[in-house]
C-alpha cells in the first residue's frame, strides 16, 4: 500500500519533475532566462520593494540607467515569464509581483537541493 504524505501534496513536484515535462521545462526556461539579467534582477526588486509593492515604468527609468523603452522591454520579458503583472493606467503602465511566483520558484529550487 502506498502512502501520500499530507504535507507533500501541497507542495509543487521538485524541479527535476518539473524540468521533466516538456512543456513545464520551457516555462521554466523562461523563467530562468528572465532572471539571468542583472538589469531585470533590479528592476523585480525595485518593484517589489516600491510603495504598494507596485511601480510604474516612470519611476523605473532613473534607477537603472536606462531609456524608458529600455526598462519598457525587460519589464515585458518579466511579464511574459509570470513574475510581474502589468497594468495600464492612462499612457502609463505599472508593475507588480504577480503574487507567489516567487515562493514557487523558491519552493522547486529548495525542493530540488533537499
Amino acid at each position: 500500500m502506498t502512502t501520500v504524505n499530507p504535507a507533500a501534496a501541497s507542495h509543487p513536484p521538485p524541479l527535476t519533475q518539473e524540468a521533466a515535462d516538456p512543456g513545464k521545462a520551457a516555462d521554466l526556461a523562461r523563467v530562468f532566462k528572465a532572471l539571468s539579467d542583472g538589469t531585470r534582477l533590479r528592476l523585480l526588486s525595485l518593484v517589489a520593494a516600491h510603495d504598494g509593492g507596485e511601480a510604474c515604468v516612470c519611476d523605473l527609468t532613473e534607477p537603472v540607467n536606462l531609456s524608458q523603452p529600455t526598462v519598457s522591454h525587460h519589464l515585458k520579458i518579466l511579464v511574459d515569464a509570470g513574475l510581474l503583472h502589468r497594468e495600464q493606467r492612462g499612457k502609463w503602465s505599472y508593475y507588480a509581483l504577480v503574487p507567489g511566483a516567487l515562493d514557487r520558484l523558491g519552493e522547486l529550487l529548495t525542493d530540488t537541493v533537499h
